[in-house]
Order: structure tokens, then C-alpha cells, then sequence
């Protein structure tokens, strides 16, 4: 069945499917194809008639993952000129006052989409909850910092998409009063970047935040020394207008080249120390700190401002690194001989991996690797964030997920808990196993779909003096005083600040 709705640009026509009704690839802003590739959200050009929202519409210039992660999550990116678009999902057009989520994908900031399958809303929209998925500008579109273009560019299409929803929401049955922001990785740490931007205020009035951090800035010189080896590989002018000049195909296998650059010779001098450290060799082209949206690196901000706390769902996977070191196989570098030198250049004293292997008798060196760089770059400023605004008095809720997938290796790894919170198993076996435990997704997701609808996700408030964290595993964990507190301790003695 059919399904009409008026929208900012006009009539878009979706569909309805046992109680939910889908509307695809609305756009949100017109598209920024050309030189407009790098201007500032323009408002979404009008159209006439009635809209079909029955397709995923594009998703922004990147190119596919690497095999081994493709392997386990999928994603064939569908490009496109309008790819600033979003996905809406309801159980009543015709209705009014349901909560609202609205989900920013991960990717490192140079790839995904809301297209993937393990990111379909219908089934919060079953259980009462109207949700958006947002499209936004990855890579160079929405980070490079070119000269003669404005900064940040994929955060204020995030922002431009939160007013959207402000605008339109009400027309899918939600209520603009009750808006919960949520992602993971890269989109969890777009999260955090939300919460610390001025212009973002009032948007949303609730954040969840997935296995990210606030600390994946760098300061805009250094992005601009990347900008400017982009350009070199180009052979162009480092500026706007030269670089909308180029065509997509290009400016992808550039892209591409320059990740692969940095990722081999990560060298600060040529760089910039910031983008090296921010980026971790994993990201190349991500925000930046511009002065207007962020002033300071988002942890800096969000753990200093009281009028930045807002009442917060965060967590992380207690194997998040795995994702990023066994599928590709470079586990077997990592020895006991080469982990003490692999771990200052992550600012850590080799000492700290004492603490966790005796917590670990017989894990192998890469296995106490990723236990400590999980920590570090999850656990750590998810915990010094939640510390904070649980000290501002707003509602803090932290969850640690920890079942192991039945894919060998990777345990309870980073993007694990995707499709349990979604409750969409279905579509993640090839990354969780063939028979993921359904009473996992049933706790999780309507763990989110409680605190989206008032608040509360179901288990008793964070406060830095307990640190209560819910560990989701199956049997169920229930709530646990400090998880592992003496290796979160050992791992901040052991930063080299």
C-alpha cells in the first residue's frame, strides 16, 4: 500500500508493509555536485507532483570496504548526485507525538550509507518509534579542508538533516520535542561532535552514542597539509573551485591513495601531528577543529561545559580493535617482540600491557593488543564522558556489550552490536554467526526503544562513584559495578601526555 506525505520540497510517495511505512532516500538538501560539492547544505530544490520514496537513494563518493571487513558486513555503495538524503521509517503517518531516532552511520568518516540492511528502521518503527537514517558527506566532500571552502562540511549536513527532521517529523507522526541522535564509530563520534556544536542545540534532546570517542579531531592546518598532498596527486590547484573541476572518478582514486599514503608512512611532519594522532592510521580525512562548530577537540568540550549535557545512552564492545586487526589477518605481526614497540606509538608506556595480561592468562600478544587499543580508543573517553554529564545530574546510562560472535576471532568486536540493537540478526550472520542469540536483540533494542521513548533505558543511572555499567552477553550480565576498572586505571597512568 501506498503511502503520502508532504515534505519540504513536496509530495513524496512511500510505502506501507505490515504496519510500517518506509519512505526512501528523501532529499534533504539539494545536491552538491560540481564546485557546490564543497559549499555549505543548500536548501533541497523543489520538485512537482508526487516524489517515489520506494528506493535507497545515493550515498556520497567513497569506494568499497576492504575484502576482509565487505566479507562480514557487506556494502556495495550506490553513488549518485542527491546523495544528502535521508530514510524515514513510521508506524503512523497519519499520527502525532512518537518519539523520533535519528541514526548517523559509521564508516571512519570516508565511507557507508544508510542503505545497509543491518541499519533498517522498520523495526523501531514496529516497536513505536519513528526513525531517520542520514546521508552525509564523507571523505573529501565533507572534511578535506581546502582553501576557499567552508570546514566540516559533513557535520553541517548532520545539522541540516536535524532541522529537517525539526521541520518535516511531524508530517510521519513524531514529535520534534522528543528527538534522540544515535550512532556508532564514526557516527557515534559525530554524535559527540553534535552535542559540542553550538548550531546544534535544541535539535535533539537525548544522544546514544556506539563505540566511538571524542577525540578524533585535528587542527585545521594540519588538515590542510593533507588537503594540499590531495591536490599534488591531482596535479591541481589546492583550492575549491579547482577541485569541483574534477570528476568523481578522480577525486575517489585520489582519495583512496592518499588513505593508503598515511596509513603506510604516517610521518607528522608530512601530515600534520594531529591528523596522525586524531586519525590513528585508520582515518584520513575526518573534522577538524574550525573555531565555528568545534572550537576545541569535542571530549574538551563536552566534559567541560555543563550546558553541553544532555541525557546520555554510551558504550562500547569489549573487543572493539579486533574488527580492525584479525579479519585482515594482521594479528600474526603482532608478537611479543613487536607489541612493546607497537604501543608508544599509541602515547602508551609498555608496562600497561602487564596489567592486562594478568587478567588474560594465556592471550596471545595480538589478543592483549586489541584488549588495550580497544580500550583506548573506546572504553577511555566513553567512560570520561559519561563521568561528566552523570556530574551535571542528567540521566548517564552505560552499557558494555560483550557476547562473542560465533566468527572465529572476533569476539565481541566493533560493529558487533549493530544488528542486535536494530534487531536485525537476520541480515548480520555472516558477521555474528549463524545462530546469534534473539533474546540479545529483544534486550537491546528495546533497551534503546525505552530510552528514545522517555529516557530511560531500563537499568539503574552511571554516577562516577559506582560506575554501574549494564553488560549485555548472553546469559544475561545484568549490571556491573566498574567492568574491569583497574586496566581502564592502568591504561590512563600509563598515556604519555
Amino acid at each position: 500500500m501506498e503511502t503520502i506525505v508532504s515534505v519540504t520540497g513536496g509530495k513524496i510517495r512511500g510505502v506501507t508493509d505490515r504496519g510500517v511505512s518506509a519512505f526512501l532516500g528523501v532529499p534533504y538538501a539539494a545536491a552538491p555536485v560540481g564546485p557546490a560539492r564543497f559549499d555549505l547544505p543548500r536548501p533541497v530544490t523543489e520538485w512537482s507532483g508526487v516524489r517515489d520514496a520506494v528506493t535507497f537513494g545515493p550515498g556520497c563518493l567513497q569506494s568499497r570496504y576492504p575484502a576482509p571487513i565487505e566479507a562480514l558486513i557487506g556494502h556495495d555503495p550506490i553513488l549518485g548526485d542527491e546523495y544528502l538524503n535521508v530514510n524515514v521509517w513510521t508506524p503512523e503517518p497519519g499520527g502525532s507525538g512518537l518519539p523520533v531516532l535519528v541514526w548517523i552511520h559509521g564508516g571512519a568518516y570516508v565511507r557507508g550509507s544508510n542503505a545497509l540492511p543491518i541499519y533498517d528502521g522498520g523495526t523501531f518503527a514496529r516497536d513505536g518509534v519513528v526513525t531517520v537514517a542520514v546521508n552525509y558527506r564523507l571523505g573529501l566532500s565533507g572534511f578535506a579542508a581546502l582553501p576557499g571552502a567552508p570546514l566540516n562540511r559533513g557535520i553541517h549536513d548532520q545539522i541540516a538533516a536535524l532541522r529537517w527532521v525539526q521541520e518535516n517529523i511531524a508530517a510521519f507522526g513524531g514529535d520534534p520535542g522528543n528527538v534522540t541522535v544515535f550512532g556508532e564509530s564514526a557516527g557515534g563520534m559525530s554524535v559527540v561532535n553534535l552535542i559540542a556544536a553550538p548550531a546544534a542545540r535544541g535539535l535533539f534532546r537525548r544522544a546514544i552514542v556506539q563505540s566511538a570517542n571524542g577525540s578524533a579531531v585535528a587542527a585545521a592546518d594540519d588538515a590542510r597539509l593533507v588537503a594540499l598532498r590531495l591536490a599534488e596527486k591531482l596535479d591541481i590547484e589546492p583550492t575549491a573551485t579547482a577541485f569541483g573541476e574534477v570528476t568523481p572518478e578522480r577525486l575517489q582514486a585520489a582519495q583512496d591513495g592518499i588513505a593508503l599514503d598515511l596509513m603506510v608512512k604516517p610521518d607528522p611532519a608530512r601530515w600534520g601531528a594531529t591528523v596522525v594522532a586524531g586519525g590513528l592510521g585508520i582515518m584520513s580525512f575526518f573534522p577538524v577543529i574550525d573555531g565555528d562548530l568545534l572550537t576545541g577537540r569535542p571530549l574538551d568540550l563536552v566534559t567541560s561545559r555543563p550546558d553541553r549535557a544532555l541525557p546520555l545512552l554510551i558504550g562500547w564492545n569489549r573487543d572493539e580493535f579486533r574488527f580492525f586487526t584479525f579479519p585482515a589477518g594482521l594479528d600474526a605481526g603482532i608478537t611479543d617482540t613487536t607489541l612493546p614497540l607497537m604501543l608508544p606509538r599509541y602515547g602508551l608506556d609498555p608496562k600497561v600491557v602487564d596489567t592486562y595480561a594478568a587478567d588474560r592468562p594465556g592471550a596471545s600478544a595480538a589478543d592483549l593488543f586489541a584488549a588495550v587499543a580497544s580500550d583506548l580508543i573506546f572504553r577511555d573517553d566513553a567512560t570520561r564522558i559519561a563521568d561528566y554529564i552523570a556530574a551535571q545530574d542528567e540521566p548517564t546510562f552505560v552499557y558494555e556489550f560483550a557476547w562473542a560472535s560465533e566468527v572465529a576471532a572476533l569476539r565481541a568486536s566493533h560493529v558487533m552490536e549493530i544488528p542486535f540493537v536494530f534487531d536485525r540478526l537476520d541480515a548480520a550472520h555472516r558477521l555474528t554467526g549463524p545462530t546469534p542469540p534473539q533474546s540479545l536483540a529483544d534486550d537491546m533494542h528495546a533497551a534503546w526503544v525505552r530510552f528514545a521513548t522517555h529516557g530511560d533505558p531500563g537499568w539503574s543511572r552511571y554516577r562516577a562513584t559506582d560506575r554501574n555499567t549494564r553488560i549485555f552477553d548472553a546469559p544475561d550480565a545484568g549490571v556491573v559495578a566498574d567492568p574491569r576498572g583497574a586496566e581502564l586505571a592502568a591504561l590512563r597512568a600509563a598515556r604519555r601526555r
